[in-house]
């Protein structure tokens, strides 16, 4: 079900979400990169699991560029699904770190990662960016981050979350299950993954549930308040969580 729901949206997946979020879901993913610091100690390893069209790791290697004037800092990016890559494929081809060392894409399960191709105690960043929803089992996936983080290493998860607020919480379950099917049926031809884009968000677990699974896979994080073990954005539409591997 869920490799067929993003082969169905995989070439309008970014026109569609600036449409359903009025393009916050790039602002979202600014902060998000911004807040990891990739080349701020040097060069870093990175895995982008769920990356398929490449946004978040185009902004680890630009901002670790930009900011820390490191070239050397790579990412691979991991995804199941083959149309998915394909988009993010086309993307990095028309950036400067096209063929070289510092990109790659590589299909893959979340859950079962290759352990040939993605080694224990390889990556110092492991991110994923609103994918692990749509894994069927978190754990797993969890499990496998903690596998293939160095000691040391940072997981860091950007993910539609639960909103504290019962206006705003009611607002936008309204705008969630109305406007967002209708964009997808306007936009993109397609009504039903959309509407399954937007039920599994309401099925992920709220913030302390998640930071105990992330713990519960052997990371450290902070306290469960936000700011600590997670971040909130928007109130809770979308939320950052991070845990490093001990």
């Amino acid at each position: 079900m869920v490799r067929e729901v993003f082969d169905s949206v995989a070439a309008k997946y970014d026109i569609m979400n600036d449409a359903s979020s009025m393009g916050v879901h790039r602002l979202w993913k600014d902060e998000f990169v911004s807040s990891l610091q990739p080349g701020r100690r040097g060069p870093q390893k990175c895995i982008d699991v769920a990356g398929g069209t490449g946004d978040i790791a185009l902004r680890i290697l630009d901002l670790a560029r930009e900011k820390y004037a490191c070239r050397d800092t790579t990412v691979d990016v991991v995804d199941i699904n083959t149309q998915m890559l394909s988009e993010g494929f086309k993307r990095f081809k028309k950036t400067m770190y096209h063929n070289t060392p510092q990109v790659s894409f590589t299909e893959g399960n979340a859950q079962e990662l290759s352990k040939e191709q993605f080694p224990d105690n390889t990556y110092d960043l492991y991110t994923i960016a609103f994918g692990i929803r749509n894994c069927t089992s978190i754990p797993a996936v969890l499990q496998e981050a903690y596998r293939v983080l160095k000691p040391g290493g940072t997981f860091a998860c950007l993910e539609f979350s639960r909103v504290d607020n019962p206006l705003l919480s009611t607002l936008y379950d309204q705008y969630s299950f109305t406007v967002i099917p209708l964009l997808g049926t306007i936009l993109a031809g397609d009504r039903n993954s959309y509407q399954y884009l937007v039920e599994s968000i309401r099925k992920f677990p709220p913030q302390a549930e998640f930071a105990r699974m992330i713990r519960n896979a052997g990371f450290k994080t902070g306290k469960d308040v936000d700011g600590a073990a997670w971040t909130n954005m928007w109130g809770g539409i979308a939320c950052v969580h991070t845990g490093v591997k001990v």
